[in-house]
């Protein structure tokens, strides 16, 4: 007699999602959607399941929209599931229904990971120097079907979603997928395109739903005052710029011109109705205007993404994305390539050192201090009330390491200023005894931080080496512009803060009383060389009540005119290199604010194009002459000729360098014309004067040498020159080939 088939032995039913998992898609608090939706297996075949709001029916179809499977409405919200007559997985599109119309979805959930397992392990590890490829919104086509591939670090995080116009902005819709090992949840969103505005939703630790936030990745956001992450395609420019990035690979900076024009992208000039010029509008007018001026590089304070214009930038939310407010990033891409064409670098002001608390940015990221400290001893900043980056987790430096690689690579920018760097540098910055932790040996040098300034300079330096690091370094801290392997923390150069104090100082005393103060300008030079140095007339000196540098000269309009063309020079022939913010090369009156462009109008007058030409040829010079630059940060390259002449407010010296002649620089600090002025000299013979900021070009009186004058050999070795020296003036003498 036949055996009765048992009640096990009949064809099972597809596997059912309980009505658990059910209510937790519907309510956007499951927190593993991949276990759930999508194709799951099911016995020896298939089931779809989604979930769609509004629709009332679904059926299943290929790619190639073979239809393959009727699904059932599970709950009234939008669950839909049923089983697949597909013999293998693959991405599914639904098709959705309701009273209203009709319309496709191209399933996400039906999609395998992008990220792989050698990703997970180098983001683990903290190595991984590509992790803008891996991050944020990338346009892709994966498994046969066009879409973007979203990324985002959020380890303690219990949900996270992406969120845009495209899904309502519902965090049900499309919540990501968590790879366990290193907190970073994906997901692949097929048929958006660039140019979608989007957001994360996330549900923190403690199930709680936060704000927004915007992409740390993003490549492009929204114009202010809107603050959403937005789709774009990689920058497609066709870069022309090889040459340029060629020359200065292998070149040593060091030893090369550097005269750097500092400018406010959005303040810098405007259009007619007071709006922001564009990228293009900008290379239209800086690139030459930057190029007849002669500098060798503009440098930009910040212009990644910022939400509050008066911050000038530098509270940043979107390190990975040129603002909004000029357009987008391709025309950022065309500016620079532009200016390397023109032969002009372009730096950027780089911010590691401010952590802005919007909201929408990297504050508690995940509902925890996920980038920055949880102590506000270390996660503070007193001076700015912002938050402090954790550099001792290795995430965040590699988030901030990739940002500068990212804007070398992806920008072909020249140079990263780095802001604020003693605020890093030190625990107890701006804060009181108790206000601070210290570090693992008691001491107050943030050690978290050297390392994270080492770690990024090495990798900029080891990928990108024609590109250089500047540190806006107030303190004397020992080897900032030394390399990592001598101990040092590895940046090209070093903002020169005492130079630019002390000779503000100094000028900004009458005449009369410089000469109690001669050691202000002579002390500079005892530690020139101790750093490569940058000498800065930065942002900082025209800002917040402290005038303009016109201003700051002592005496009346024509001495502060005079006395503001002689500091020029004195700079332009002092060991370092240049850094000249936008205005003071034709000596702007007012004091700066972004909220308007230049007094342009100031070239009107005659005393304002005198300044900007004596600027212009102070350029030219400089770069033409080996003297006054191949050994700027070298002491063989400078020696004093007169250092102790306090009473006539007199300093001269020599530049020399292999390759050139001779130069020597004399400054005159006194409205007094000096007649028959003693200047020793290494040679005798003819020198050329071949600058003199009293020329009348440049709005002085006319006095000087003309043209030439002649040293006499003395006893004893050298040379003397009888020389008058201008009124508030400063001279440049070449020695004349035999």
């Amino acid at each position: 007699m036949k055996k009765p088939r048992a009640a096990a032995e009949t064809k099972p039913e597809p596997a059912r999602a309980t009505d658990g998992d059910v209510e937790a898609i519907v309510n956007g608090t499951h927190g593993d959607p991949f276990a759930v939706l999508g194709i799951q297996q099911a016995d020896s075949g298939f089931v779809e399941r989604c979930f769609i709001p509004h629709a009332e029916t679904a059926t299943a179809h290929t790619l190639e929209g073979k239809a393959c499977g009727e699904l059932e409405l599970r709950h009234a919200a939008g669950f839909f599931e049923g089983k697949l007559s597909i013999r293998k997985r693959q991405p599914i599109k639904l098709h959705a229904r309701n009273a209203g119309g009709e319309w496709w979805i191209t399933d996400p959930y039906s999609f395998g990971p992008v990220l792989g397992p050698m990703d997970d392990y180098f983001i683990g590890e903290g190595s991984h120097l590509r992790l803008f490829d891996k991050l944020g919104a990338h346009l892709v086509s994966h498994e046969g079907v066009k879409g973007v591939h979203f990324a985002v670090w959020a380890p303690n995080a219990l949900r996270v979603s992406v969120v845009g116009e495209f899904n309502d902005w519902d965090g049900r819709r499309h919540p990501m997928r968590l790879r366990q090992d290193t907190g970073i949840w994906e997901i692949f969103i097929p048929g958006i395109g660039p140019g979608r505005p989007y957001k994360f939703e996330l549900i923190g630790a403690h199930g709680v739903r936060l704000p927004l936030k915007a992409d740390p990745f993003a490549f492009r956001s929204e114009l202010r005052p809107a603050t959403a992450s937005v789709t774009d395609a990689p920058p497609a420019h066709q870069w022309g710029d090889d040459k340029h990035r060629a020359y200065w690979k292998s070149a040593d900076h060091r030893r090369e011109p550097i005269s750097i024009y500092e400018v406010h992208a959005g303040s810098w000039q405007r259009r007619d109705d007071g709006s922001f010029l564009s990228w293009d509008e900008m290379a239209d007018r800086l690139i030459p205007y930057v190029a007849e001026t002669g500098f060798t590089h503009i440098e930009f304070l910040p212009i990644s993404e910022h939400p509050y214009d008066p911050s000038w930038g530098y509270q940043t939310t979107g390190l990975y994305a040129p603002s909004a407010r000029f357009g987008d990033p391709d025309g950022f891409a065309r500016f620079v390539d532009g200016a390397h064409r023109a032969g002009i670098g372009v730096i950027l002001d780089w911010v590691p050192a401010h952590f802005p608390v919007d909201e929408h940015g990297l504050a508690h990221f995940d509902g925890t201090a996920l980038y920055e400290h949880a102590d506000p001893r270390k996660g503070f900043h007193p001076d700015w009330n912002t938050a402090i980056y954790n550099f001792g987790r290795r995430e965040v430096v590699s988030f901030l390491v990739n940002n500068a690689l990212f804007w070398a690579e992806k920008y072909h920018v020249d140079g990263l200023r780095v802001d604020a760097v003693a605020s890093m540098l030190y625990l107890d910055y701006s804060r009181k005894e108790g206000e601070w932790i210290p570090n693992e040996f008691g001491g107050r040098e943030n050690l978290e931080s050297v390392r994270f300034l080492q770690k990024m300079n090495a990798s900029v330096y080891g990928a990108h080496p024609g590109v250089m690091t500047i540190a806006e370094e107030s303190t004397s801290w020992p080897k900032v512009s030394q390399p990592v392997h001598e101990g040092g923390l590895g940046f090209g150069f070093k903002w020169n803060m005492g130079f630019m104090h002390d000779t503000l100082e100094y000028l900004s005393k009458e005449p009369v009383h410089r000469k109690h103060h001669h050691n202000e300008i002579t002390f500079g030079l005892t530690y020139a060389f101790s750093e490569n140095f940058v000498l800065p007339l930065s942002h900082d000196e025209v800002v917040h009540g402290k005038g303009t540098l016109l201003a700051k000269m002592a005496g009346d309009d024509w001495q502060k005119f005079a006395t503001l063309r002689a500091y020029y020079a004195f700079m332009w022939g002092y060991p370092g290199k240049k850094l000249l913010f936008m205005g003071q090369e034709f000596a702007q009156r007012r004091e700066w604010s972004e909220a308007r462009a230049l007094d342009w109008d100031l070239l009107d007058f005659a005393p304002h194009r005198g300044v900007k030409q004596l600027v212009r040829d102070l350029n030219y010079l400089y770069r033409s002459r080996p003297a006054l630059h191949a050994r700027d940060c070298e002491p063989e390259g400078f020696e004093w000729l007169v250092v102790d002449d306090a009473a006539n407010s007199v300093f001269a010296w020599l530049r020399k360098a292999p390759g050139g002649a001779p130069m020597a620089v004399i400054s005159n600090f006194t409205p007094v014309a000096r007649e028959n002025y003693s200047l020793p000299l290494p040679k005798d013979g003819k020198w050329r004067e071949i600058f003199n900021t009293d020329a009348l070009d440049y709005g002085g009186s006319g006095k000087g040498n003309g043209g030439m004058v002649s040293a006499q050999r003395v006893e004893g070795g050298g040379a003397v020159a009888m020389l008058l020296l201008p009124p508030l003036a400063t001279i440049m003498l070449e020695l004349v080939a035999d």
